[in-house]
């Protein structure tokens, strides 16, 4: 059964665009189903952690359809777009590694709070989670959450990968290319995620002022890890 899409113009924080000046259509279903809400485990549900730090996880979306994670939304994410990085979710993390989740429940989200976000984080499962799993734990709705997270990714010129003919590059060359279009990110704010040799995500990392700072958690790979590097549909 075919999807019914609109194009949606789309600024830098909604396309998954590197400028913000590059305006992008984003194909959105005309009408959306928000997930249901999400019953989380029992042992997740970390409500008295405090708030240390923040960080933006950012799925390199290319991937994600390769591996066809349950995340990602096949219609819209991976048939309808072709994105390079989107919006994974915005997270408080804890003073070590047990992070608030799940600190209240809540009921799904509207169509059009869903719809919104689509071209920032295209899926209406993950958009669900997200709000359940990390936005309870700070904001009053998913409204104010995802604004959030929108005005965080607004502050970030996020490069559009090329791994080149052999699909290639070193999670040096992945920070460098983030560093090189954000002058006050440093290498210590980026956690480069890798799965099986593959670039899955890459972690901003802020402070309690939503200021880039190191990662408290690590960095990830190591600048000299070969990394492959799943390309964008043309």
């Amino acid at each position: 059964m075919k999807i019914a899409l609109v194009a949606a113009v789309a600024s830098l924080a909604l396309a998954g665009t590197a400028n913000a000046s590059d305006l992008k259509s984003c194909a959105v279903p005309i009408s959306v189903t928000p997930s249901p809400s999400e019953v989380p485990p029992p042992n997740e549900i970390h409500t008295d952690v405090p708030i240390a730090a923040y960080l933006l996880a950012l799925y390199w979306s290319p991937e994600a359809c390769r591996a066809g994670i349950p995340e990602s939304d096949k219609a819209i994410q991976c048939q309808a777009n072709s994105f390079g990085f989107t919006v994974h979710g915005l997270w408080p993390n804890g003073p070590d590694r047990v992070h608030p989740r799940y600190c209240r429940p809540s009921p799904p989200m509207s169509p059009a709070t869903v719809k919104a976000n689509l071209c920032m984080t295209p899926s209406p499962w993950l958009l669900q989670h997200e709000w359940q799993a990390h936005g309870t734990c700070q904001w009053d709705t998913p409204e104010a959450y995802f604004k959030k997270a929108r005005k965080i990714r607004e502050k970030l010129n996020v490069p559009d990968l090329d791994p080149g003919a052999d699909g290639i590059m070193t999670a040096g060359e992945v920070r460098k290319a983030f560093i090189d279009r954000n002058g006050k990110l440093s290498p210590e704010g980026l956690n480069v995620r890798v799965k099986d040799g593959r670039l899955t995500e890459v972690w901003v990392c802020m402070d309690l002022k939503f200021k880039w700072a190191a990662c408290r958690g690590g960095n990830g790979a190591p600048d000299m890890a070969v990394v492959k590097v799943t390309p964008k549909r043309g």
